[in-house]
């Protein structure tokens, strides 16, 4: 697509205005470096009631920009997930800004030692097109809550929730408090490249990469919340009608369009066929119909259906069987709906086992005993979600202590995500970092160290001249 002089001109003027509000929110924490506890936890409760005021408006954004996403959906998934975590954090502030006292050792008494929690400045918030509530208002959520000012850039695959994000915010915040920053590639390359005091990207490992290499020029900090295949394990004693179900709901979630959805399953040889005939009748239940049905969420553009079209295509050209979960059989050549597919006998030159799938499509890999399992997860990149379903004690301490990944729920997919009281990150290529909770507030402060003596200074002892009484007896007392 060829861009025209319009869009020149808007992505030039958008450009100058990140680079104009950078600078007055750099300016504007210089005059407000420690907003206090109450201010906090009032900015929490705008930005709550703001939420509340807009949920219908922006729940119908979403739909717009999706073609098809439920409001439902978007209400459980990022309204009522947000609203949750401000509430957590607003009852919790008081607590996380008290200064932390530390030990003192003998040696350097009498002083004292504490930690203080500061916050950093401005902070970026990079956002994808998946949640584009969600990703957008947490990280702004616990910047705020750490006493920081904050820019977010949003997708330019979501323009409807955009603008709809951005006039929420702008009846309660200025801009030299929260601004929003709209634009493509080239705004969004420049925003990545701006010396923030912390860069929060939620998105691809990919471009995960390139931003972390932009903020590597300013020696900026990253939180990256990237991806990756997060597998579930369906372990030997699991009743399949418990797991399936659960499986259902997590890879259905906005028609598998989620960071943390199951991504491939690891199901005990043989099982095969049990599987795919549960899931087909949990499924209906759920969803009677696809294409028509409002509950089931539309692939977000057709560059993306496109792709996960061309992905089975692949599959199935190399020798996949495809299992399509259609309950009523429609068809959907004119839709971006993309009922499941359910892709068996896999190989690792498949793009579908290559790659995080971000969409509705499963494939099956068996194994004989839980260490090939083990091994087949651990052979590949380390995954921001893995999910084990099994009630057995022991077969979920093996899971747990022999495998690598950024956050875990056993007999349940994605609702790890939904604890407040637990950070949220990936691990190596799903990426780096946590927030959520008292984990963000931590993220997104600077604990400061400080050390603090009184008239009294026991540590002349041992200035120079060196050699004297009490310093050998300092070596002697210590130095051991």
């Amino acid at each position: 697509m060829v861009a025209t002089v319009t869009d020149i001109h808007e992505a030039h003027a958008e450009l100058e205005r990140l680079h104009t509000l950078f600078r007055q929110q750099k300016q504007a924490f210089r005059k407000d470096p420690m907003p206090s506890a109450e201010r906090r936890i009032e900015q929490l409760d705008q930005l709550r009631m703001a939420l509340l005021k807009h949920q219908d408006n922006l729940a119908e954004a979403v739909n717009a920009d999706f073609s098809c996403r439920s409001r439902d959906e978007t209400k459980v998934a990022e309204i009522l997930t947000t609203i949750e975590s401000i509430k957590y954090a607003k009852a919790r502030i008081r607590n996380w800004m008290k200064p932390e006292k530390r030990h003192v050792g003998m040696l350097h008494a009498p002083s004292s030692n504490q930690l203080i929690y500061q916050p950093l400045g401005v902070i970026g918030i990079m956002v994808p097109w998946n949640y584009p509530i969600q990703l957008a208002l947490i990280p702004l959520m616990t910047a705020l809550a750490a006493g920081n000012r904050a820019m977010i850039k949003m997708s330019e695959f979501t323009p409807k929730i955009n603008v709809a994000l951005k006039a929420m915010l702008a009846e309660v915040f200025d801009e030299t408090q929260v601004a929003l920053i709209e634009g493509e590639v080239e705004v969004s390359s420049a925003f990545s490249e701006q010396a923030w005091d912390h860069l929060i990207f939620t998105g691809s490992t990919a471009v995960g990469k390139i931003v972390m290499a932009a903020a590597a020029k300013n020696l900026t900090p990253v939180t990256l919340e990237l991806g990756g295949k997060s597998p579930t394990i369906i372990a030997p004693d699991m009743n399949m009608q418990d797991a399936v179900e659960r499986i259902a709901f997590g890879k259905s979630l906005n028609a598998g369009q989620t960071c943390i959805a199951p991504d491939y399953i690891l199901l005990p040889e043989g099982k095969q066929q049990e599987f795919i005939d549960t899931y087909q009748a949990k499924f209906a239940q759920m969803y009677p119909s696809v294409r028509d049905n409002d509950d089931y969420t539309a692939i977000v553009n057709e560059r993306q259906h496109e792709r996960l079209q061309a992905w089975v295509k692949d599959a199935e050209e190399k020798g996949a069987r495809i299992t399509v979960v259609n309950p009523k059989n429609e068809t959907f050549s004119d839709t971006r709906k993309m009922p499941l597919h359910i892709v068996e006998n896999g190989t690792d030159n498949m793009k579908v086992l290559q790659e995080e799938l971000f969409g509705p499509i499963l494939p099956i890999v068996t194994y004989k005993s839980l260490d090939e399992a083990i091994d087949y997860i651990n052979d590949r990149d380390r995954p921001l979600a893995l999910y084990l379903f099994s009630y057995d004690q022991t077969i979920q301490e093996k899971i747990l202590s022999h495998t690598h990944a950024g956050g875990v729920s056993i007999n349940d997919t994605l609702m790890h995500i939904a604890q407040d009281d637990m950070p949220f990150g990936g691990v190596g290529p799903s990426g780096m970092g946590h927030y959520h909770g008292k984990e963000g507030f931590i993220a997104l402060s600077k604990a400061k160290a400080v050390h603090k003596k009184g008239k009294y200074n026991s540590g002349k002892f041992i200035y120079p001249p060196y050699g004297t009484a009490i310093q050998k007896m300092i070596y002697k007392i210590f130095v051991r």
